[in-house]
Formats: structure tokens, C-alpha cells, sequence
């Protein structure tokens, strides 16, 4: 192998890792973002089901039923 193709190798060689790299933090951006995203959900969820759970025990304990709210 002469110099020059060493050369050139070396700088394809280069070039690739270089994109290889940025390959790979797209891919570790994406999913940061899809955690985060998954998070929310799970949270979300969890509002859900506290408000829904208080609303189920206010309707079956008749709570909350005699209050005027007209005045």
C-alpha cells in the first residue's frame, strides 16, 4: 500500500466515524425525547386516575350532592 492510498483511507476512515457519531446522538436525542414523552404519559395517567377515582367515590358516597351551588 502506497502513501497515498493510506492516506486516503485514513481520511475515509475518519469521515465515517464522524458521521457514525452523528448518527448515533440523533439516535440517543430520539430517545431522550421518547422518555420524556413516556414520563408525561405516566404522569397524565396518574392525574387521570386520581381525579377519576375521586369522582367515583364522591358519586357512590353521595358526597358533595346537597352543596348549593347557585346560592
Amino acid at each position: 500500500m502506497d502513501l497515498t492510498a493510506a492516506i486516503t483511507n485514513f481520511q475515509h476512515a475518519k469521515t465515517m466515524s464522524g458521521v457514525q457519531m452523528r448518527i448515533a446522538r440523533k439516535v440517543l436525542d430520539m430517545q431522550e425525547f421518547q422518555g420524556a414523552a413516556a414520563i408525561k404519559l405516566i404522569e397524565a395517567a396518574a392525574e387521570t386516575a386520581t381525579f377519576a377515582g375521586d369522582a367515583l367515590a364522591a358519586a357512590s358516597t353521595g358526597l358533595g350532592g346537597q352543596i348549593d351551588t347557585y346560592g
